[in-house]
Order: C-alpha cells, then sequence, then structure tokens
C-alpha cells in the first residue's frame, strides 16, 4: 500500500494521507462543511466501519501548495455481481466454483463507505478544479495499488455537469441504487395522508388497525443512542442481513460514536412494546430536512404488526411537527414508497477499469451489471427518466 505518496497534475498534486495526518489540518476540518455529513461523519466511518476498508484521502492542492480541497476515498475488494439476481447471477455463480474470484476486484472508491458521495468544494466554482485534480489523479493511484477498478461512488445528479468530465474520459455512468425524497409541505400526517391514493389509504388503515389491536407502542427520540445500543444493534443486524444488496456493515461503535460527535444532528427513534424495543430508526436532521439512514425491527413482531408503516408514519409526523421540509430515505422498499408518493433522487456511479484496454470492454458490460436494471418498481416512478 503506497501510504504518503504525492501524485502531480497539471494543475497541482495529490498527497495521499491518513487520517491521523489530518488531524491538525485547518482544511479538514472545514471539508464539507456545506453538507449534512461534514467531516466528522467521514473520522466515524474510517475508525467504526467494519470490513476490508482501506481509507485514504486525497489533499488536492494547487500550484501555490493551498489546500483547494480533501477527497476521502478507500479500497475494497467489490463483488460486481452484488443483488443481480436471475439467469446472469446463476452463471455468475457457476463459474466462480473453478474461480472463485471471478466478477470480484480490488477497487479505488471515491466517496463514503457509508452513504452517498460529495465533492470538498465549498464554492460550485470549485468543482470543476476538483473534479479536474481527481481526473488526473486516481487512475495512477490506483494502478499503483493494483486496483483494478476506479469507482466515484453514488454521488447525486446534482453532480453531474461537474462529473461530465469523467464520463468524457473513459468513465461508464451508470445509476446506483436512488435514494427517495418526500417534499413535507403538509401541517400534519392526515393532511398527508389524504393525498395517497384511495387504495394505499386502505391498506394504510387496515396495517395500522392491526398494529392498534396489539400491546400499547411507545416512541421516543433522543440524541444519545448509548444507553440502548445492545438492544437496538441486533434489530440493525437482522434488517442488513435480510437486504438483498449489502456493502458496509455498521457497528455498535458507529452509533455511539454519531451521538457523541454529531449531537445536534442525530436523532434516534426508538419504538417500544411492553418495555421491549421492537423498532428503532437512526436520522440525521440538518438544513431543514431529515435523513432517515437505517431502521432496526424486530421480525418476531415487525410484519404481524406492519412495524415498516407504523415507524415511518410516526417519523413523518414528527419531521411534520418540526417544520422539516424534506424527508430523505436510503435505498430500497421502493414499492412502499412508491404508493407514498414518494420521488427517486437519482444517485450515479462513474466506472472505469484502470486497464485501458480491458476498460473498452468494461465499459459496455458495466452497463448490464448495474442494480436499477433488476428492481420492478423502480421504473414506476414518475421521474424515473431521470436515473
Amino acid at each position: 500500500m503506497s501510504v504518503g505518496n504525492t501524485i502531480p497534475f497539471p494543475q497541482g498534486a495529490a498527497k495521499v494521507v491518513t487520517l491521523a495526518e489530518l488531524q491538525n489540518c485547518d482544511a479538514w476540518r472545514r471539508a464539507f462543511q456545506n453538507k449534512c455529513k461534514d467531516h466528522r461523519y467521514y473520522e466515524i466511518v474510517d475508525e467504526t466501519l467494519e470490513g476490508d476498508f482501506e481509507h485514504r484521502y486525497f489533499v488536492l492542492e494547487d500550484d501555490a501548495g493551498n489546500a483547494r480541497a480533501i477527497q476521502p476515498v478507500f479500497f475494497v475488494r467489490q463483488n460486481l455481481v452484488e443483488g443481480v439476481p436471475g439467469k446472469i447471477r446463476s452463471l455468475v455463480d457457476l463459474i466462480r466454483k473453478k474461480f472463485p474470484r471471478f466478477l470480484t476486484m480490488r477497487v479505488l472508491m471515491i466517496g463514503c463507505a457509508a452513504g452517498a458521495g460529495d465533492l470538498d468544494a465549498c464554492d460550485e466554482k470549485d468543482e470543476a478544479w476538483v473534479t479536474a485534480a481527481l481526473l488526473a489523479s486516481l487512475r495512477n493511484y490506483a494502478r499503483q495499488n493494483r486496483a483494478s477498478l476506479v469507482v466515484l461512488k453514488d454521488f447525486p445528479a446534482k453532480y453531474r455537469p461537474a462529473l461530465e468530465a469523467f464520463s468524457s474520459n473513459g468513465y461508464a455512468r451508470i445509476p446506483s441504487m436512488p435514494m427517495t425524497r418526500l417534499l413535507l409541505h403538509y401541517h400534519d400526517w392526515d393532511e398527508y395522508f389524504r393525498t395517497l391514493s384511495k387504495a394505499t389509504r386502505k391498506d394504510l388503515r387496515r396495517k395500522f388497525r392491526k398494529a392498534e389491536r396489539a400491546p400499547k407502542i411507545d416512541m421516543k427520540v433522543v440524541n444519545d443512542i448509548t444507553p440502548y445500543v445492545d438492544e437496538i444493534y441486533p434489530l440493525y443486524l437482522r434488517v442488513h442481513e435480510r437486504s438483498p444488496l449489502k456493502f458496509e456493515r455498521l457497528t455498535k461503535d458507529y452509533f455511539r460514536a454519531i451521538a457523541q460527535q454529531m449531537p445536534e444532528r442525530a436523532y434516534f427513534f426508538i419504538w417500544q412494546q411492553s418495555g421491549k424495543i421492537v423498532a428503532f430508526s437512526f436520522c440525521l436532521v440538518c438544513e431543514g430536512a431529515i435523513y432517515d439512514e437505517c431502521i432496526g425491527l424486530d421480525y418476531s413482531v415487525a410484519l404481524d404488526l406492519h412495524l415498516y408503516f407504523y415507524t415511518l408514519r410516526d417519523i413523518i409526523s414528527w419531521s411534520l411537527q418540526q417544520g422539516l421540509k424534506y424527508y430523505y430515505s436510503n435505498p430500497l422498499n421502493y414499492e412502499a414508497k412508491l404508493h407514498l408518493d414518494c420521488e427517486l433522487v437519482p444517485l450515479d456511479l462513474y466506472v472505469m477499469h484502470t486497464s485501458v484496454l480491458l476498460n473498452r470492454i468494461f465499459r459496455r458490460i458495466i452497463k448490464y451489471l448495474g442494480p436499477t436494471r433488476h428492481d420492478p418498481f423502480l421504473r414506476k416512478f414518475p421521474n424515473a427518466h431521470e436515473l
């Protein structure tokens, strides 16, 4: 692993450092300061995430030696057919009986290992400079570290103009699994509920009645999850293990660190029945929006009581009471979100093979392995064309 090296490019140089080397760096303390997940979040992910993640940071300096941006990157070994169903996956599984690492590659990823990616540019006019600096540095650094792929991970569609340079220089842009968004321009849950289709209202009433016939479920909202982490963490793991798409696996230390280091943004919703926690949700709140990051459910009661919808109702109701303007949720569960009138928030992957020759073939193949091709509900959203 090459750490501490410098990669020159026409506009300056990229210095590759570890998190420890950034601790006294003023530019790092300002990094992502206009984003909900600022530099503190990247530190938490670096220090607490499980798995074979190798975190590094590009300090992008101009010709005068000024740090213009700091961009987190990481190495990981990635299964390229994660979540791909059907005949393609069956064929790959057959080949892997003889070649276990087929379509599993060491990848250099740019962005966040536990969330969507962002460019560290406080001013939009700097995004073009940051993009040019990354474009000139990433392939060389990936080759130095024997990574087969370079991937800009889950960058929101708002970055497409800035990142067009990647698409024009060997990278394939493919849609990642999108987030969803609900505009909270309602007085309360009842007003929002009346805007849903007749079939959805009927279905939700049935679900809520079933939950209300069970022993009472109480909700509370806390900023510090530490006293409850031993109870909520197994619920998170149960949801994580059921997911068809797995990337990062959060830890107890992750939840504790979020509460301790980002207390003004971290909100933990806890639902208890007869004194036992049956569900929880971790959210970040900033700039008039709530971001529903992850959920945990006790499946001994969750499916029977439709706790997913029960918890969602409570979070939306709470958000409306707080005067928040947007509710964002992470990928998956698109059928439910479609009926709840959410819209898609597209996320993009920019992917390139480090071999120029192989990349000509890879750019054609990768589009057929994109995760969004296999979800039957995505294409039904009114703004699906934006993917």
